[in-house]
């Protein structure tokens, strides 16, 4: 497998629920691997990739998925690159893990949470729910939709603060409204903190996956 990744895998022979989650910039892939054991009570196998782009944190070092533009828009090759990888990263995952296919999750923090949407977006009958934190929707993938009616039956949960002073609260709002007008089943919610996860935030997240993975109510 290409990229350097975590995992986290709960007891037993599998398969297993199975979260694919994306750090943000300037993180690493130990970054989410930290919520496993709490998220759905540990019940989900968590796979973190490490985004391939290395960057200077002060005087260590982090990662990337793709290089941040000051006033300008995400290089679109480098971000098509980076989903290519992902793509990549995400099937070699799925022959190496006792992943079940019925039950897997993309989820995305920040930047990362960008390339989760279009991994969802791009190919939305492959997952079970899609989770977006603390970023927003890129304009230019309502034109990539593959898949409508299969995307008005994925569950989405977007989760953003309300102080975030990386990528402010109107972004995330603006994503909220594009994603319903693609239908999207959507769960949103907002919370008093800045660009960052929080206890209230891991336990809607908990709740969300239990009830849209876990256990879903199915019509008969």
């Amino acid at each position: 497998m290409r990229l350097i990744h975590t995992v986290y895998e709960p007891a037993g022979e599998g398969p297993h629920p199975t979260l694919i989650a994306m750090h943000g910039f300037g993180a690493n892939a130990l970054d989410l691997l930290g919520l496993a054991p709490y998220v759905a009570g540990g019940r989900f196998m968590v796979i973190c990739p490490q985004g391939p782009m290395e960057v200077p944190i002060g005087p260590t070092r982090g990662y990337a998925w793709f290089p941040i533009r000051m006033g300008a828009s995400p290089d679109r090759a480098a971000i098509d690159d980076a989903n290519k990888m992902l793509t990549a990263f995400l099937n070699a995952a799925l022959q190496k893990y006792p992943v079940d296919r019925k039950k897997l999750v993309v989820l995305g923090f920040s930047q990362g949470g960008m390339l989760a949407y279009r991994l969802a977006l791009r190919n939305p009958s492959k997952f079970a729910a899609l989770v977006a934190l603390s970023t927003y929707f890129p304009a230019d993938l309502k034109d990539e939709v593959s898949d409508p009616a299969a995307l008005e039956a994925l569950p989405t949960l977007v989760e953003h603060g309300r102080a975030d002073e990386m990528i402010e609260i109107a972004r995330g709002r603006a994503s909220v409204e594009s994603l319903r007008a693609l239908k999207v089943p959507l769960t949103y919610r907002e919370y008093d903190c800045g660009h960052e996860i929080t206890a209230e935030g891991l336990n809607d997240l908990s709740n969300f996956l239990t009830e849209k993975v876990l256990e879903p109510i199915v019509a008969v």
